[in-house]
């Protein structure tokens, strides 16, 4: 048997083709590494950046502002501290970048050549308020939507027997001032009760007892410690409280080195001083007014001696990068004491002249202390999230004290007549009497909240708020008031078997209840390719448990900008808004056996409430090279669970009851820019019709409704010589429903006059150190930096304007309504100095 052979193929090409798989391996890799290389390159490529903060002109950061490339579709936004990241691919074309975000003016960087590197670029945004309008519709951003804003350098100026911030938010579009003597404000037909104020996400309360504007004193808000002001008049975001009008909102500032001022004049004084150190900065200020002259210009003449005083100081320290500590605290006391004299009032028309003089004895002594401070911690673990942790305390202890007796005559003035009356006088007066007015009034009240905010960036574009905060509130009223008439011998009313008040009032209560609330906002843009829409649903909730209420406050804000006409701006604002009740809203009175009001407390009160819906817009535009903004807004408001009241001088007394119903519409103009180059200034007007109805008595019109006003804030200079300035505030508003005071609540008697007054005041800059460098480098005049003398001149008209009236009833049981006049022409000078 042979054995079998395996015999082997012969490849003759074996060790060819082994070479040739060599070869195409050695391609392969050398492919591998060119193609690495080429898109390590293309990949490099798409990783440069440019990178950097945006911020606005006080070297803040601007969240959520737009940063794109112009023409195309590239773009991201800052986060919360104003850093923004933006990837490119290199290029030695031609490209700019824009910078914007609605509320400040826009910003392009232009480069010719392109960019072919990381670049590090960081962008200054001017405030469109400094610049274009006071309107703001905001991105995503601090700037609230719905906001208008107020230059820091426009308060210095102000004029007024009431200057500051109040001054200026008095002028704005469907704003209403009508008493000088007072910082009080009424918007779209509210009272002064439904507006909000906050000073570093705070709200500020206020005191309850004030009677008159003599008592109220010095506002809250310190002009020089602000550094920004934004004010809604309706349509604002579930981040502010439960109330119907408006939210003042304001940011004091936060200073970069050591500066100050002081100021001396003839109606007041006050000093500013601010310092900053490595991890410490403060802000304090002083104030001190001096009422005299300006009250001895009223129809009653007596003793005047009011003093006002304010102490307040913001402290920031920052213990590093994520953490930092700030109190905010403030001392405020009102000391008003007046010996009336005299008082002489003519009034009626030019055919029927009659004159009022009245003797006095007695006085009134009030006294108002407030005491307030919080503090904050803020936590900042990344440039995504912000939390901050409040705890803030309100004290206010009021009183009010007063005796006197006033012997009135009523009379058709005779030409020449200055004479005091005597018997046979009195035999023809028309109406003679004594009114005898009492008060012991008292009421301490302490608010302690304790209240957590954050905000997180979900994404580029898009943030998201919340908060919580828990309210303690602890009120002990004490009121013991009546008013006595002795008319002609007899006791009004008259009755033969005893003495009956023509008013009286007493109270003596003691409220201890806590209040919860929450909310949630959510803030996005969206570019699409019609233009900019920025969306700001919310909700907000709160919970009170002295009336065991519940209430939901769903807020929806939208603004939009056409891209193809961004000077125009589109707004829509509606929601549910909700005024609480607080101590003075739930105080309803009722008559004892002795026909005595007593004030009880309703637990039965509810929260009035108002449906809002709001169309507005902005157009801007230039004038002969200056820029303007035209802005309209129409609103309608549905108001039910409406609370009536009725107003005394600055005293707003609630009926107690959810009785009402009603309505308020209007439309808002305003005219925003340079008339003047340089300097702002605006004009704005406001028509209003507003319903209310209570059952059983019928319908009226809303007590601080006029159903038109005019505003001017004008600013003005020597053309070449900007060293002297001059700053003007006019206003003209329709006149209010006036009420008999009688204990019933009846519709109003009459309409009342119009309040008309225009001030004027003149500024002129003795020393600038960034001019005058040859003064400067003198040793007196470099520890300057400014020095300013004003010339004021309140009530340039003189105009005669009524704050409310005095009832006389004569014999026939007639009833006069005499006018209680405000201040007239009054002169002031000032003398500032910075530093």
């Amino acid at each position: 048997m042979k054995s079998l052979r395996v015999v082997r193929p012969s490849y003759p090409y074996n060790y060819l083709s082994l070479w040739a798989m060599k070869e195409l391996m050695y391609r392969i890799w050398i492919g591998l590494l060119l193609l690495c290389l080429t898109v390590g390159g293309a990949w490099s490529q798409q990783r440069i950046k440019v990178y950097g903060y945006v911020i606005d002109r006080e070297d803040k950061p601007i969240e959520l502002a737009s940063v794109k490339v112009a023409g195309k579709a590239i773009g991201t936004a800052t986060n919360l501290k104003g850093a923004y990241s933006l990837a490119l691919t290199p290029t030695t074309d031609s490209i700019a970048l824009e910078f914007s975000c609605i509320g400040y003016r826009s910003v392009t960087k232009s480069f010719p050549k392109g960019i072919t590197q990381d670049l590090r670029l960081n962008v200054t945004l001017p405030d469109a308020s400094t610049e274009l309008s006071t309107v703001v519709v905001a991105a995503p951003s601090k700037k609230q939507q719905n906001m208008s804003t107020i230059a820091a350098e426009n308060i210095r100026v102000a004029v007024g027997p009431s200057t500051g911030v109040e001054s200026l938010v008095g002028t704005y579009a469907g704003v209403t001032q009508n008493n000088e003597l007072s910082a009080q404000y009424s918007v779209r037909g509210g009272n002064y009760d439904e507006n909000m104020v906050y000073v570093n996400g705070i709200e500020i309360p206020r005191p309850l007892l004030v009677r008159t504007a003599q008592q109220e004193g010095l506002s809250f808000v310190h002009p020089e410690m602000t550094q920004a002001v934004n004010f809604s008049a309706g349509g604002y975001t579930a981040e502010y409280g439960d109330k119907m009008s408006s939210v003042l909102d304001i940011r004091y500032k936060t200073p970069k080195e050591f500066e100050g001022s002081v100021e001396v004049g003839l109606q007041g004084d006050q000093v500013y001083i601010g310092s900053r150190g490595k991890k410490l900065s403060q802000i304090t200020g002083l104030r001190f007014k001096d009422g005299r002259t300006l009250l001895g210009s009223l129809d009653t003449k007596g003793e005047y001696e009011p003093l006002y005083f304010d102490a307040q100081s913001y402290i920031v320290g920052r213990l590093n990068d994520r953490w930092s500590l700030s109190f905010l605290g403030n001392v405020s006391l009102t000391h008003y004491q007046f010996k009336p004299q005299t008082r002489e009032t003519s009034f009626g028309t030019l055919s029927d002249i009659k004159k009022l003089k009245v003797y006095f004895e007695g006085q009134e002594r009030d006294r108002f202390v407030s005491l307030f401070g919080a503090f904050s911690a803020t936590y900042t673990p990344s440039s995504e999230q912000r939390h901050v942790v409040s705890v803030h305390f309100y004290n206010s202890r009021e009183m009010e004290t007063y005796d006197i007796d006033g012997s009135y005559f009523l009379d058709n003035a005779k030409e020449g007549d200055s004479k005091q009356p005597n018997v046979s006088d009195n035999l023809s007066a028309l109406a003679t009497g004594t009114n005898m007015e009492h008060a012991r009034n008292r009421l301490r009240y302490t608010l302690a909240t304790l209240s957590y905010s954050n905000l997180l960036q979900l994404k580029q574009g898009h943030l998201l708020k919340g908060g919580l905060s828990a309210r303690l509130e602890d009120v002990n009223d004490f009121i013991s008031e009546w008013t006595r008439r002795d008319s002609a011998g007899y006791n009004v009313p008259h009755h033969s078997d005893r003495i009956e008040m023509l008013h009286n009032l007493y109270s003596q209560n003691h409220l201890r209840s806590y209040r919860l609330s929450a909310y949630l906002v959510d803030q996005f843009s969206l570019e699409l390719p019609q233009g900019e829409l920025s969306l700001y649903p919310g909700i907000r909730a709160s919970y009170w448990g002295f009336n065991k209420e519940f209430i939901a406050s769903p807020r929806f804000v939208a603004a939009f900008t056409p891209t193809r006409q961004k000077a125009l701006t589109l707004r829509f604002a509606t929601g549910l808004y909700y005024q609480a009740p607080f101590y003075k809203e739930i105080r309803t009175s009722q008559r004892d056996q002795e026909n005595n009001n007593i004030v009880v407390l309703n637990k039965q009160i509810r929260s009035q409430g108002s449906l809002h819906v709001l169309l507005g817009g902005d157009y801007n535009f230039q004038l002969d090279g200056r820029n303007f903004r035209f802005t309209t807004e129409l609103y309608y408001k549905y108001l039910y669970h409406l609370n009536p009241y009725r107003v005394d001088n600055v005293k707003v007394r609630y009926l107690g009851t959810n009785t009402g119903s009603g309505y308020v519409a209007g439309i808002d103009l305003k005219l925003f820019g340079q008339f003047v180059p340089d300097v702002d200034s605006w004009l704005t007007a406001s028509l209003l019709t507003s319903k209310q109805r209570i059952p059983g008595i019928g319908e009226m019109p809303l007590p601080n409704a006029p159903s038109y006003n005019v505003s001017l804030f004008f600013q003005d200079y020597f053309p070449g010589y900007k060293r002297i300035r001059l700053s003007l505030r006019g206003v003209l508003s329709g006149g209010l429903p006036q009420f008999r005071p009688t204990e019933e609540f009846l519709p109003p008697a009459f309409i009342g006059s119009s309040y008309k007054r225009v001030d004027l005041g003149l500024i002129y800059r003795f020393f600038d150190r960034s001019t005058d460098t040859v003064r400067a480098k003198s040793s007196f005049w470099k520890l300057f930096s400014a020095v300013d003398l004003s010339l004021e001149c309140f009530n340039l008209l003189d105009n005669t304007n009524v704050s409310g009236f005095y009832w006389v009833t004569d014999a026939f049981h007639q009833q006069f309504a005499v006018p209680n006049y405000l201040t007239r022409r009054q002169l002031n000078a000032r003398l500032r100095i910075d530093f």
